[in-house]
């Protein structure tokens, strides 16, 4: 049985964005875990500094497509499509249109 190995695809600060990078990469298909430090999950979270950094970790055989899902995003590509169009897959990244 074959295991993935996991690669760290973004780090970014809050819970926030990484709750909403995870869920758009999980409507495109792609696993997503996210890790933080042991004191940024405690009850009293913290929310400025090294310890509020989230790594957003996927599988090394989605690297490629998720940082292409990354990149979209970041150019906003996805600020002016609906739910249903994130999700059903039938969108076109820049890159597939060029």
């Amino acid at each position: 049985m074959a295991t993935n190995s996991w690669e760290v695809l973004d780090q970014v600060s809050g819970s926030a964005r990484a709750e909403i990078l995870k869920g758009l990469l999980e409507a495109q298909g792609i696993k997503v875990v996210l890790s933080q430090e042991g004191i940024g999950e405690s009850i009293y979270p913290v929310t400025v500094g090294p310890l509020s950094e989230i790594q957003i970790l996927v599988p090394d055989s989605q690297l490629q497509d998720a940082l292409q899902i990354l990149a979209d995003y970041k150019d906003g590509f996805y600020e002016n499509l609906s739910d249903s169009e994130i999700s059903d897959g039938q969108e076109n990244s820049p890159s597939d249109q060029g």
